[in-house]
């Protein structure tokens, strides 16, 4: 640690000042000659045949360009054909000269539905007599998932999959039914999760407009620029090359903004061969996007009297919506790997219903498998009369140990996590004020993996260029500078980041998973090393010392042990630009392709005061200890630790989507989806565990995803710790609290 200059200095965002002063371009910025704009016309039924759709008074209208439904734009696959699988779901799609004419067009396209019988409930979608909810051959899974590392495991022999299940994973081990009956404490619990959106400030949006020479450039909101390009590419029925991305400031992503609305703005703008931009308003944009997935968990534990972990089964059950896409198999390795259980099965299944498709949404999976996972440890604790950080530091997963999967964890924190926080004052100073509790919980993450390449490049002036593929919209330029800045040993603030579009970027991944640090970042190291491996050389020639015996200082390169022997790399650079300069540019590739997973785990406290008069639950206090591997840059590391807290005190008090009997969503602006404010987070005590990496950067590792992990857990073992009530419904509502606390009269 010492020998690092650079690493682990905390510093600025570099486009913060931009963000700050309003200066950030974003996709509604987006502005070309003969721009028009497009309003979408939405399924108002969760299932329906369309019978007909006319569209002639829109197109009459004053203004109005086009009027396209599924017929024109039936590559997109985003638009309805036939029948309409939820509440909604595109059926057409008006394109005007201004949004205002486009938005009262759009209001006058009429569609004859045949309603259709829905199918709403998760259970009940698998009966064996439930309607089917759409023919196997309109299915197509998300990208969501795949791009956040989704996978490893499928069905046993032997396995049904019921109706309405597209996904089924399966992991087992030992004999579970045996070690269950001969357990000396056993705990069962049914949980719950509801549906939530990702909230971000900024709505789903693109634009698209077609170039003279036949290729078509989409500027969006996005987190990944190149799934964009492959996917708009493919839709359009042309090469990658023939579409170019470019990425706009994302405000806010959360594994929401990976593929939306690029193909479909890209086929309408060149159907009317115009620039076109697609901008969805808040209540579109509840409807439109694809949330994290409802679930129900149902867990069985079982251990010996001294608290060792026998045997562990659990059924999860995920709403897909109305196309694959739920995060099956992440959420069951976690809930089947996270401890040392020799006795699993854990079966986890997708079930497809009428609402809209679910995506991404920061940690797709854990939060839902930790919330039963971490309760139920809560609940054997107090059946065993364990200290619950005990109780999960002896059955804690440690490097080598198996995973549900077949697989093995390599170096993995989770135990330093809960020794760090065993000492922290919210857990040994416990609440003397009456209705007040803590609760601990644990989460994890594997981490998301895709090659990357990045590019290096020292300027005449000696400062540094490194460009990259990825979007950056946690900050990870900043940390890409400092391990620049570190391999090269010049100062990072003469070093910057550049993003460029898919016609210039070298590859990256999306942005999500926490992987982009972890290969990204490894692909900046290596162009930067082999940067400073010319740069050495050139050294070497002009001071007459071997290369070896050279060392790069704050800029200088200079023979080790003789200070007055050295030369500044700016000097160098200049022998390597401009006309009659005698050298090569200095300049370097690197690639990544890291295979293996490092996978990150956290540990955190909530401390709670319940209202028992109004059932209100306050969050007056939070701890987190993370594994992050090797901090980079350690304010964005804490930041991204403390929105993760803030979020999962979201989901554990107040977000949920709401529909109504008939399908209909209830919950379509926020006045009525409730978020946390900053009077529900309390200040957030972060402590940095690094247990690093053998793959990352320095060691570094993903960290965006598991802050956001344990908080539903954290703050419901709380509350039973507060008031001896537990809560196994995420969101935590007051009534809830309320009918808990009633006792029930006969």
């Amino acid at each position: 640690m010492a020998e690092l200059r650079y690493i682990g200095r905390s510093i600025r965002r570099p486009e913060g000042p931009q963000k700050l002063r309003g200066r950030a371009p974003f996709v509604a910025d987006v502005k070309r000659p003969g721009m028009t704009y497009a309003r979408l016309v939405l399924s108002p039924h969760p299932h329906a045949r369309i019978r007909g759709i006319a569209t002639e008074e829109a197109a009459a209208v004053p203004g109005v360009v086009a009027v396209l439904t599924g017929k024109e734009l039936a590559r997109t696959r985003f638009v309805a054909q036939d029948e309409v699988y939820y509440v909604g779901e595109p059926v057409a799609v008006v394109v005007a000269e201004d949004p205002a004419t486009a938005e009262d067009a759009a209001e006058l396209v009429a569609v004859d539905y045949e309603e259709l019988p829905a199918v709403l409930d998760p259970i009940a979608a698998m009966a064996p007599d439930a309607p089917l909810v759409r023919p196997a051959n309109q299915m197509e899974q998300a990208a969501d998932a795949g791009a956040h590392g989704e996978g490893g495991g499928g069905a046993l022999a032997g396995d049904v999959k019921p109706r309405n299940v597209h996904e089924l994973v399966h992991f087992r081990r030992g004999d579970v039914d045996r070690a269950l009956a001969e357990a000396d404490v056993v705990v069962e619990q049914e949980y719950e999760v509801a549906r939530v959106y990702q909230a971000f400030l900024e709505t789903l949006g693109a634009a698209g407009e077609p170039e003279p020479d036949g290729r078509m450039t989409v500027w969006t909101t996005t987190q990944g620029q190149f799934i964009v390009r492959q996917q708009t590419a493919r839709r359009l029925g042309v090469p990658e090359q023939d579409v170019r991305v470019v990425p706009m400031t994302v405000g806010g992503g959360f594994g929401g903004k990976i593929l939306n609305l690029e193909p479909l703005v890209a086929a309408v703008s060149r159907h009317v061969g115009r620039p076109v931009s697609l901008v969805l308003d808040r209540q579109q944009d509840f409807l439109v996007a694809h949330p994290a997935p409802w679930a129900k968990i149902s867990v069985r534990l079982g251990a010996r009297r001294d608290g060792t972990l026998t045997a562990l089964a659990a059924k999860l059950v995920f709403d897909a919506g109305a196309r694959s896409g739920a995060p099956v198999g992440i959420a069951a390795i976690l809930l089947g790997g996270t401890y040392r259980v020799p006795h699993l099965d854990v079966v986890s299944m997708e079930v497809l219903t009428h609402k809209v498709p679910v995506g991404a949404y920061r940690a797709p999976g854990a939060p839902q498998a930790y919330f039963a996972l971490e309760s139920t440890m809560d609940m054997l604790a107090e059946r065993l009369g364990m200290d619950p950080i005990d109780l999960r530091l002896k059955n804690a997963s440690r490097e080598g140990d198996p995973r549900p999967d077949g697989g093995t964890w390599g170096r993995i924190g989770l135990v330093e996590c809960l020794e760090r926080l065993k000492t922290h004052p919210l857990w040994t100073r416990r609440p003397e004020n009456p209705d007040e509790g803590v609760g601990v919980a644990v989460g994890g993450w594997g981490g998301g993996l895709e090659p990357a390449a990045a590019a290096c490049q020292i300027q005449g002036d000696g400062t540094v260029t490194v460009q990259v593929g990825s979007v950056d919209i946690t900050g990870a330029h900043a940390s890409m500078a400092l391990i620049a800045a570190e391999v090269l040993g010049i100062p990072v603030e003469q070093v910057r980041v550049v993003a460029s579009d898919t016609s210039q970027a070298p590859y990256a991944g999306m942005s999500g998973g926490s992987k982009i640090t972890y290969t990204v970042g490894a692909a900046v190291q290596q162009a930067a090393m082999e940067v400073r491996r010319q740069l050495l050389e050139l050294a070497a020639e002009r001071l007459e010392a071997a290369v070896e015996d050279l060392e790069i200082v704050d800029g200088r390169v200079g023979v080790r042990g003789v200070p007055a022997k050295s030369v500044s790399v700016a000097e160098l650079a200049r022998l390597t630009n401009g006309m009659g300069a005698p050298y090569a540019p200095l300049y370097g590739h690197g690639r990544s392709s890291i295979t293996q997973q490092s996978p990150a785990f956290t540990a955190h406290i909530a401390r709670v005061k319940v209202d028992r008069e109004t059932g209100v639950v306050r969050v007056v206090g939070y701890a987190a200890a993370q594994d992050v591997g090797r901090a980079i840059n350690p304010a964005e590391v804490v930041g991204q630790i403390q929105g993760g807290v803030a979020q999962g005190i979201g989901r554990a008090l107040l977000e949920r989507m709401a529909y109504d009997p008939a399908g209909q969503l209830t919950s379509t602006s926020f006045m009525d989806y409730l978020l946390p404010t900053v009077h529900d987070v309390p200040p957030v005590s972060v402590e940095l565990v690094e247990v690093g990496s053998p793959y990352g950067p320095f060691g570094a590792k993903g960290v965006g995803e598991p802050p956001a992990v344990p908080g539903g857990a954290a703050i419901a073992n709380a509350v039973y710790d507060a008031v001896g009530v537990r809560l196994t419904k995420l969101p935590i509502s007051p009534d809830d609290v309320l009918a808990a606390l009633t006792p029930v009269t006969v």
